[in-house]
């Protein structure tokens, strides 16, 4: 099954936009504009359970999934911005197929392998105890509330909720036999250039994820956002924007 995606046909680089365990590809609708305009070949989908992905009746890999969709467009490499969970898929497929990745911009990452801190255990266990009393509401507002910074206006948490709420419904019905394979790989593998970018107002694993980084892969340098939380594509938009076509200037000018 391939997954649900967006394409913009552009004469530039291939560029892909990974999405969150929050959102759905409809979290880059503010950058779509002026990536497309920047002359890029941009994708995004949606991972198996989000969005318009249905999850299948056995496990599955994500990272698997988007190289499976890369080759069903004819991209042999691409450039990559991935936000929170889907910067850890970008870096197992970067670790996994160097050869496919060219850059990657990783907005607040998750990290193959990190031991939670106390206060992101504590987040899962709470989102667990509201989904298992059936209060899907409460699992909800507990995300938009944990995981958007100061800056996010209404209709900002109003778009996470929305994606938040179609994620859960999709993952509560999943088919017996769903879920994901994890796969061993090597990060030292990785020779992409890279961007770690981390929130002031973010939990402590993902603020230590983006500074550690760049001990893991030399060619990547970190920038903290004091201003930001989790999400700052969606809380300034117009100032990620910038700073990620000024990025993929240096490191993969589309003209």
């Amino acid at each position: 099954m391939t997954l649900a995606h967006d394409t913009a046909e552009n004469d530039g680089p291939a560029l892909v936009l990974l999405h969150s365990a929050v959102c759905d590809r409809r979290m880059w609708d503010p950058q779509w504009p002026a990536l497309v305009d920047a002359g890029y070949q941009v994708v995004r989908c949606d991972f198996r359970g989000f969005g318009q992905t249905p999850l299948p009746d056995h496990r599955h890999n994500d990272a698997e999934d988007v190289l499976d969709l890369l080759d069903t467009l004819g991209i042999e490499q691409a450039a990559f911005i991935a936000s929170s969970y889907g910067g850890q898929v970008a870096l197992e497929l970067a670790a996994r197929r160097p050869d496919r990745v060219s850059t990657m911009a990783l907005l607040c990452s998750g990290l193959p392998g990190h031991e939670p801190t106390d206060e992101l255990r504590a987040f899962g266990e709470r989102e667990d105890e509201l989904l298992e009393a059936g209060d899907v509401g409460g699992a909800v507002e507990l995300n938009v509330d944990t995981w958007l910074g100061p800056d996010a206006d209404e209709s900002v948490r109003e778009k996470v909720r929305g994606m938040q709420r179609q994620a859960f419904d999709v993952q509560l019905a999943a088919p017996d036999g769903a879920g994901r394979n994890k796969v061993d790989f090597d990060l030292a593998a990785i020779k992409a250039p890279g961007l770690a970018v981390s929130g002031g107002h973010d939990l402590p694993d993902f603020r230590h994820i983006a500074a550690q980084l760049p001990s893991l892969l030399p060619n990547t340098r970190h920038l903290e956002l004091p201003w930001a939380g989790h999400f700052p594509s969606l809380e300034r938009p117009a100032t990620v924007t910038d700073l990620l076509t000024s990025f993929l200037r240096e490191t993969l000018p589309a003209h």
